[in-house]
């Protein structure tokens, strides 16, 4: 088993768990090795000094020691801050379970390139919605960046068939991407999207999150971009990522609520 002696990493806390009385086993997203699980001893002793870099959604440089297979361990940390509206609201609690959940399941096989472009757009992510941008529309950018690491990659960027990029588009999930109005009828089973719901996918597709500094969507374009990516992800990846399910719920109270308003 290989293993690397002081290493130094940044991550995010993603989840921990209690490892008999006084132990923890505690995930974290690194920007160098993806997803490491460590175990951290003595962490309900009285002045524990790793409470603090511990603690979920928590964002900082690690050092210690990493092991290819099994746990690896954390020496010590520097520069830690904790994402504070994330960590404090229920809400913005699940889109980041969520986001990081679904990051988990994309890069469990090793032979998908996890690297630093991708611990920073997720980073990036997280810092935005705790800035206050739209949840929703920060976890759509995800979903989409994450496509091509499931398998499937969409062509965003024309018709699938003719190449076409000047005519009204659609989504089809039998050809693998965006159909131009002239080849509506191959696929009677296509999305049906509106133009301005494709127009933010193809955006999401290579927008830089590093790089993001607001976006605004409409409301009815963010229930239609929501429920396009659930078809899409349903259908053509399949993973179950436990947070999806609370979001779920919320939203559809969300929606209820606002029906009742009316």
């Amino acid at each position: 088993m290989a293993s690397l002696i002081d290493e130094e990493f940044e991550g995010i806390v993603f989840s921990r768990k209690n490892y008999r009385e006084r132990d923890m086993l505690v995930t974290i997203l690194t920007n160098r090795f993806g997803f490491k699980t460590f175990f951290v001893r003595g962490v309900h002793k009285r002045g524990f000094k790793l409470a603090s870099a511990i603690l979920p959604f928590t964002h900082g440089n690690y050092i210690g020691r990493i092991n290819d297979n099994g746990l690896s361990f954390i020496t010590t940390t520097r520069d830690v801050s904790q994402y504070q509206q994330i960590s404090n609201d229920i809400e913005l609690n699940a889109y980041a379970s969520y986001i990081l959940g679904l990051a988990k399941e994309a890069f469990s096989d090793q032979r998908n390139n996890y690297s630093q472009i991708w611990f920073d757009q997720i980073e990036s992510a997280l810092k935005l919605i705790d800035e206050g941008i739209n949840p929703s529309i920060i976890t759509n950018i995800i979903e989409v960046k994450l496509l091509g690491c499931f398998g499937v990659q969409p062509n965003w960027q024309g018709c699938s068939i003719c190449g076409r990029t000047d005519l009204p588009f659609d989504y089809s999930e039998i050809y693998g991407g965006l159909l131009c109005q002239n080849h509506f009828h191959l696929d009677e089973n296509r999305l049906h999207l509106n133009q301005r719901t494709i127009y933010f996918l193809r955006k999401f597709s290579v927008i830089d999150l590093t790089k993001l500094n607001s976006i605004n969507v409409k409301d009815q374009t963010v229930y239609n971009l929501r429920r396009a990516l659930d078809e899409i992800y349903n259908s053509q990846v399949g993973v179950f990522v436990k947070a999806k399910k609370f979001l779920d719920q919320m939203n559809s109270w969300n929606i209820t609520l606002k029906d009742n308003d009316q």
